[in-house]
């Protein structure tokens, strides 16, 4: 069965644009022209992924992927923008985006970004749904940190966290990688699967995002370490 993508924008040629080469692509395609529809959109047909532009009638893009979250719904998010402003970027992928492109965009890179975020989502659940007791991999445990990769799920203190989508992969590639520095670099690389052109302020925003959830202090992380001039690092939390 065909990936069902909303796209919400109340342009009406982009609209027509993105359905033609997605649909070309052999997605299934439905469409919303203002926050509101498009809202109630993902309510109601749940759809494997959202299209989202910033701005909006009724309630702009901001507001709706807030809305989203705030109602626990983890579909992915690619928010198109037709301004440059770094403010807007890393405000809606804080508030729960998985991605970000600005117009004027290539309809052929919307494609490979969608298909990039539906590979990662997919490599992830069927496995949690259809494997055996025998089949599964076995929770990676850091300190009070515990991550699920076949259940989608991972606790701190025994308390289930709420992630989104890419918040949980980031966090999945970390754990699997204990103990290794790995460059903002590495990170696009691997889990967004693909080249932000040295744009690692969507590393930045994820991290710092996990570090809200697992994190006493975030200025004096225990878990999450900076290392400067290269990258990142989740360790064992060293005992006080």
């Amino acid at each position: 069965m065909a990936k069902r993508i909303l796209v919400v924008d109340d342009e009406k040629s982009i609209v027509t644009l993105l359905k033609y080469n997605l649909e070309q692509a052999g997605f299934s395609v439905i469409t919303a022209f203002d926050g509101e529809e498009g809202l109630q959109t993902v309510v109601e047909q749940k759809p494997d992924l959202v299209v989202l532009d910033l701005m909006l009638p009724k309630l702009d893009g901001i507001e709706v992927c807030k809305q989203l979250r705030q109602l626990k719904v983890n579909v992915p998010i690619l928010m198109l923008t037709a301004k440059d402003d770094e403010f807007d970027k890393v405000l809606g992928l804080e508030l729960g985006a998985d991605d970000y492109l600005t117009k004027p965009f290539s309809p052929r890179e919307v494609v490979a970004r969608i298909k990039a975020i539906l590979r990662r989502a997919q490599q992830q659940a069927p496995i949690a749904e259809q494997g055996t007791q025998e089949d599964q991999q076995p929770a990676l445990i850091i300190g009070e940190l515990k991550v699920y990769p076949d259940r989608y799920e991972a606790s701190f203190n025994d308390e289930l966290l709420e992630l989104t989508p890419k918040e949980f992969e980031l966090l999945v590639y970390l754990s699997r990688n204990k103990g290794r520095v790995l460059t903002r670099d590495q990170l696009l690389s691997a889990v967004w699967n693909y080249d932000f052109v040295g744009d690692s302020r969507i590393v930045d925003v994820h991290i710092s995002h996990l570090r809200e959830k697992i994190e006493k202090d975030t200025r004096k992380p225990l878990y999450i370490k900076t290392i400067r001039g290269h990258g990142y690092k989740l360790e064992e939390p060293k005992q006080e």
